[in-house]
């Protein structure tokens, strides 16, 4: 009887409530970020081919064009770490939009640093975006540090994540079609640039960093949430040291490091360079480009709901532990991929719908990563998850610089199809690798330095007395 009543939802678990706002608010969130970042890699298409409305067409070489591209990530890694430490201490909330507001006043000025000023100045912008977004998943690591009941942990990351495929998604099919409408490549830009402020016009009136500064919670819920989080509130994080040495020295936040890694390369290789690959290799016109590279991440989408219900489904009911099941859909989302890639290596050239189809298995399947190491740092420290996110998003940041530096380096004829091979070898390795690590030293459970000593006004006071006592 009492097995029964402990799988029955509480009130405060089974309502919709503010914490629900908040996850929807992040997932637009992501989908607005990663709409504004991927869409220089559709618009570029467009810049560079000529048009029909007298846009002007730039003259490109495909190291300036790789150049742009991965420009993004200089500026991202640089924040990561900084927003991470301030997310934990202080709360995420104006980082973040600040962040969304920068990143749309930037996406704003895209198109006049093109036509007035020259490459340098689009990859200029293109730093700035990413200085501005790297305040981004620190912040919502952070958020879902506090918001999200260990319960429903997995369930609302996927979703705020998930974000990112919605994101890559309609950008890269709006992108194609805006990019060949008469309002051409610069209203990719303004579109993206007016969507993150409007985001950011939400997000002050609604947004909070922890239920206990939220202005629109109930009381049943924030105890609901405060009870199931395992997070410190803001107050007590300012007084919590980041134990560094400990951290780094921790086998499992180095498994997490080290699959973030493989995944940054693997995937932002297939982000970045796959409209261009889908046009030079298997001959697809601009318009029908942003479709068929689109297709392969709404696979992503909808397969990484999936994989977040499942898994939840598993671990609530005891079926396997919550270790297991991270190892267990990380290996889907990286050893899955690997072999997919391998096969796609090997396709002759000309087989257009078998090659977008096992690109899409290839990606979806990659969804799982929401549920495997993504999480990771929430299971092994949900007070300094903002913190963890912010290193190895950092360090993982320039494997997706290398992304379509290596492109450049390793492809010579963009339309060989074996100069392709190349590449998809160096994200198979990646993925091997990465996963490999990350199934033999990953943990479960909340590490000891998640609730490192704190110098509070108790400590100094009870020092103080032992002075006192000493004196007699």
């Amino acid at each position: 009887m009492a097995d029964v009543l402990n799988e029955i939802p509480s009130k405060s678990e089974s309502t919709f409530g503010i914490r629900h706002v908040i996850t929807f608010l992040l997932f637009l969130a992501i989908t607005v970020s990663y709409a504004t970042r991927v869409s220089m890699s559709v618009a570029i298409v467009a810049m560079t081919s000529p048009n029909d409305y007298g846009y002007p067409v730039f003259d490109w070489e495909k190291s300036i064009q790789d150049t742009i591209l991965s420009s993004f990530f200089w500026g991202y890694v640089v924040l990561q770490i900084p927003a991470g430490m301030l997310a934990g201490r202080f709360g995420g909330n104006f980082l973040i939009l600040g962040g969304m507001v920068c990143t749309g006043i930037v996406n704003l000025l895209v198109p006049i640093a093109a036509v007035h000023g020259n490459w340098m100045a689009v990859c200029a912008c293109r730093i700035v975006m990413g200085l501005t977004q790297g305040l981004l998943y620190p912040c919502v690591h952070g958020f879902l540090g506090h918001w999200a009941p260990e319960a429903e942990r997995s369930r609302l990351g996927t979703f705020v994540y998930a974000g990112a495929q919605l994101g890559t998604i309609i950008e890269m099919m709006t992108s194609s079609l805006l990019s060949a409408s008469r309002w051409g490549w610069p209203s990719v830009f303004y579109v993206a640039g007016i969507c993150c402020i409007i985001w950011s016009a939400a997000w002050l009136v609604l947004g909070a960093s922890t239920p206990g500064t939220s202005r629109w919670i109930s009381k049943e819920e924030r105890k609901y949430i405060e009870t199931n989080a395992a997070s410190s509130d803001i107050e007590s994080n300012k007084k919590l040291s980041t134990p560094w040495t400990r951290i780094l020295s921790s086998l499992p936040f180095w498994a997490i490091l080290i699959a973030h890694c493989g995944q940054s390369l693997g995937f932002w290789t297939l982000l970045t360079e796959l409209p261009s690959y889908m046009s030079n290799v298997l001959k697809v016109n601009i318009k029908d480009n942003g479709l068929l590279s689109a297709l392969p991440y709404l696979a992503m989408y909808l397969l990484s709901f999936v994989f977040s219900w499942l898994a939840d489904f598993l671990v609530n009911r005891n079926l396997i532990r919550k270790v297991t099941s991270r190892k267990i859909f990380n290996t889907i989302a990286f050893w899955g991929p690997a072999v997919a890639l391998l096969i796609l290596s090997y396709l002759p050239p000309g087989h257009l719908a078998l090659a977008v189809v096992i690109l899409t298995f290839t990606v979806g399947l990659n969804g799982a990563h929401y549920v495997g190491f993504m999480l990771s740092h929430l299971d092994l420290s949900p007070n300094f998850a903002s913190t963890l996110m912010g290193i190895t998003n950092a360090v993982a940041g320039i494997f997706s610089i290398m992304a379509p530096l290596s492109v450049s380096v390793v492809v010579q004829d963009q339309t060989e199809a074996s100069e392709w091979r190349k590449v998809f070898f160096i994200s198979i390795a990646m993925y091997f690798l990465g996963n490999l690590f990350y199934i033999l030293f990953i943990a479960g459970e909340t590490q000891e330095w998640n609730e490192p000593v704190q110098d509070n006004d108790e400590e100094i006071a009870k020092k103080n007395e032992e002075e006192k006592v000493s004196k007699f």
